[in-house]
């Protein structure tokens, strides 16, 4: 069990309260008691995780009236009731104003430990959506967002949150195509700079004789060749970021001018007197072990310890195997919008054939394979990528995720097929308008995706 699993318990009688929660710690459930209604909703945000389980019958407030208070703070929130034998007609009333079970006294802990984890589910795929929605939201400003809700992920974001608007320089360290420069574009863009420059440049692909006047600047004559003043990286980005990749392939001579100008925070261009001040925050980027090479005298050890004040990790994608479907389908969408193609919904076998993959290539090699999915069609694709589709449905989701997946492509086919209109939709799946919407808001399906007329919403 997660260590999120946690469960809210409130009854007036105490016993009950004890015997519930000893059960459910067994279990692997974080318990929090209340004997009061009040004092529980007090604390109540619509940030909770978890779920409430909550008795019927109270003598200062029952459990109708908590449920509505509940939704009054969070309409999503799970609650489920306990109730008595001559209570079942209330409970079924109950569930038609929106509490998501009921458990009848005496508990059966078996029925009760599946209940709360079914709708911890449905609690944590809520939460999820609502970040999702909000990266899509911030997309939409022209931030960029980091796709992705895996722990891993979450973890990196909430580190880069909490550093948006300091002045500390950052290293970020990450495999090939990982997204470096993106968590760089992050930093910038959701920060105070964000109206200021971003300024990117590759350290290593500059020759070695220019680089000093590419970062510092030069005045006109300060070397052969300078025929004219030139602004350097450095100077163009004051009040803003400036992002230094593969900052490995800096070289040590040029190493010792950039400590200088990371200390000083002044930067003098080449043949120049006169030195600029910075307002600026430094984001270097590497793909190597910088103290290595510092102990084996490729890198200086003093820049490593001046770069390396706040260090970010990107994980590689094999490592955050659960974001690869919504990476694929963010990559899938944005290539459609471009090249004015639809996006045919992946298979099971895809699926599990993306989710196997080891991504030497990380987040790049995902979204060059979703670009010709979209451009040359799911199997010149997958051929082209190297990939093997299995002949059987491997092991990489659990039972619950495979049909959440199938359930949302079939949708997904459906509103394809019918250009997003919700009526046909509602009879080729013989759904009711209300479980259709519910569904397509469960798996952040958005109707003008389909639309022919409409790709404004396709950079979901």
């Amino acid at each position: 069990m997660s260590n999120q699993a946690e469960v809210w318990l409130l009854d007036d009688d105490n016993s009950i309260l004890d015997a519930l929660a000893q059960g459910l710690t067994l279990e692997g459930w974080q318990c929090r008691t209340f004997n009061q209604p009040a004092s529980l909703l007090r604390e109540l945000s619509a940030n909770f995780a978890g779920v409430i389980l909550t008795d019927l019958n109270m003598p200062q407030m029952d459990g109708l009236s908590v449920l509505k208070a509940v939704q009054q703070i969070d309409t999503d929130l799970p609650v489920v009731l306990l109730t008595g034998y001559g209570d079942i007609s209330i409970a079924v009333n109950a569930m038609q104003l929106g509490a998501y079970s009921f458990i009848e006294k005496p508990v059966n802990h078996t029925e009760l430990h599946k209940t709360l984890q079914q709708a911890l589910e449905k609690r944590q795929l809520c939460l999820q959506n609502r970040r999702l929605s909000a990266q899509l939201r911030e997309s939409r400003r022209g931030r960029v967002q980091l796709i992705g809700d895996s722990p891993a992920i979450n973890q990196m974001r909430n580190l880069l949150d909490l550093v948006l608007d300091t002045p500390a320089d950052v290293l970020i360290e990450g495999e090939t195509g990982s997204g470096k420069e993106m968590v760089a574009r992050y930093l910038h863009d959701n920060s105070a700079r964000s109206d200021q420059h971003f300024v990117a440049i590759n350290c290593g692909a500059i020759p070695e004789q220019l680089i000093e006047s590419e970062l510092f600047g030069s005045e006109a004559g300060a070397f052969t060749g300078a025929d004219k003043k030139r602004i350097g990286k450095f100077e163009f980005a004051n009040g803003g970021t400036l992002f230094l990749d593969e900052i490995e392939s800096t070289p040590l001579s040029v190493q010792i001018r950039l400590l200088r100008v990371l200390e000083e925070r002044k930067v003098t261009p080449l043949g120049s007197n006169q030195s600029i001040n910075l307002n600026i925050r430094v984001v270097a980027a590497t793909k190597t072990n910088l103290e290595q090479l510092s102990q084996q005298g490729d890198f200086r050890l003093d820049l490593y310890y001046r770069l390396n004040l706040l260090q970010v990790a990107i994980p590689p994608l094999r490592q955050r195997r659960q974001d690869i479907p919504l990476l694929f389908k963010h990559f899938a969408m944005l290539a459609a919008a471009r090249y004015h193609k639809p996006v045919l919904p992946l298979n099971q076998l895809q699926l599990d054939s993306l989710l196997s993959h080891s991504w030497p290539g990380n987040v790049r090699e995902l979204r060059n394979l979703a670009e010709r999915y979209v451009l040359l069609g799911p199997e010149a694709a997958f051929m082209q990528q190297g990939l093997a589709l299995p002949d059987t449905i491997g092991s990489a989701m659990g039972l619950s995720e495979r049909v959440a997946f199938f359930e949302q492509m079939l949708i997904e086919e459906a509103l394809n097929a019918t250009k997003g209109s919700i009526k046909e939709t509602m009879q080729a799946l013989n759904l009711p308008r209300k479980t259709l919407y519910d569904k397509m808001r469960k798996y952040g399906l958005i109707r003008s995706q389909f639309k022919d007329d409409d790709t404004s919403e396709l950079l979901e």
